[in-house]
């Protein structure tokens, strides 16, 4: 009786497996289904994805050393089970929410906000990634740090993959760590696409609770290639208050509420609000005018998640290398951190409300 196997010790020992291409366990990757004990032998189904055929020998061999560990007559069967062969499958199962931070021009400070944004969000104790897809200028590398700095490369089944880089407790990767900080991007559509996907498919990401992406201004082939690639669970807009920012920042809205791509709006961040010289406190100049973000999210039947002050400091950090969510006692912390409290909100009414966003097809 006392070598007969138990349920729980059994889970336990298949939570030390881990998937080879993201890292997590077979168990949280719900790949396990319908494991059973009969006397000294165990028999489960492992689920696997179209493309995923090759593991079989590994698992096999993985499963059954690590059960003869604990039960050394034990006997371990496993059926395979492929999935429904799906061109749309998602290729980050590992992650829970990917969120598209996204405006309609440039200077809005995009970048800056997504940053840190994936900062304010591991400080929670959340796992966070970001990809820096604004390939034309991939500015990540500069603001945390890392302009001399390349992604290690790991051989996944036979493939290199990339590792992305990990600093300040988030993962990261850009188009600019694996160019020299002097070199020119002329890129066209196709080829802007590849990259994308090599950001998707051949990077090996950890399971994350968020995946920040960082995306160029506008409507064009990197958006389009996103939403085709993997399913986003949301969608961020960035603005200032100046009404040209609003309107190109609604037709970049817009294409993500388009019926056949619709991702959700998770809300308006108005970016540069005011700005406050550090020698007044208390002053507050609308440089850039009032109201914006109240005025797109409106149009855009969603929330303004927060206003965010234009500080001098914040620009500072950027250009160091530290981003001032880094930083003791910043005097923008407070506003990103009522944000991200806000965005949290939002999310998860979202992920309530409404079930995993699928890739699209764009014709």
């Amino acid at each position: 009786m006392d070598n007969m196997m138990d349920n729980n010790k059994i889970l336990q020992t298949l939570r030390t497996i881990k998937h080879p291409n993201h890292g997590e366990d077979i168990i949280q990757s719900k790949m396990v289904h319908n494991l059973r004990i009969n006397d000294n032998q165990l028999t489960f189904d492992i689920k696997l994805r179209p493309q995923e055929d090759n593991l079989k020998l590994f698992l096999t061999t993985a499963c059954t050393e690590a059960v003869q560990k604990i039960y050394p007559d034990g006997k371990v069967l496993i059926n395979f089970i492929k999935e429904a062969k799906n061109d749309f499958a998602n290729p980050l199962p590992q992650i829970k929410n990917i969120i598209a931070v996204a405006s309609g021009k440039g200077g809005v400070g995009k970048s800056t906000v997504s940053l840190n944004l994936a900062l304010a969000l591991k400080n929670t104790g959340a796992k966070v990634g970001l990809m820096d897809a604004d390939l034309y200028g991939p500015s990540m590398p500069t603001m945390l740090g890392l302009q001399d700095i390349k992604p290690k490369i790991q051989t996944v089944e036979g493939k290199p993959k990339m590792i992305p880089i990990e600093k300040y407790g988030i993962h990261s990767i850009s188009l600019g760590y694996l160019l020299e900080a002097e070199q020119a991007v002329v890129l066209r559509g196709p080829r802007l696409g590849g990259i994308i996907k090599q950001f998707v498919f051949d990077c090996v990401w950890p399971a994350l609770d968020y995946l920040i992406i960082d995306l160029p201004p506008g409507t064009g082939d990197i958006q389009l290639t996103l939403v085709q690639t993997i399913p986003l669970t949301a969608a961020l807009m960035v603005t200032t208050p100046q009404d040209v920012a609003v309107a190109d920042a609604l037709k970049a809205m817009n294409m993500f509420l388009l019926p056949n791509v619709n991702v959700p709006i998770l809300g308006v961040v108005e970016n540069m609000s005011w700005f406050t010289p550090a020698e007044l406190p208390d002053n507050k100049y609308y440089l850039f005018g009032q109201g914006g973000g109240e005025k797109l999210a409106k149009l855009g039947e969603t929330s303004l998640l927060g206003n965010l002050p234009l500080v001098q400091s914040v620009r500072e950090a950027g250009d160091e290398g530290i981003p001032f969510m880094e930083k003791t006692d910043h005097p923008a912390k407070e506003y990103f951190d009522k944000m991200v409290l806000e965005l949290s909100k939002s999310l998860n009414k979202r992920n309530k409300q409404i079930g995993e966003t699928n890739i699209v097809s764009v014709t």
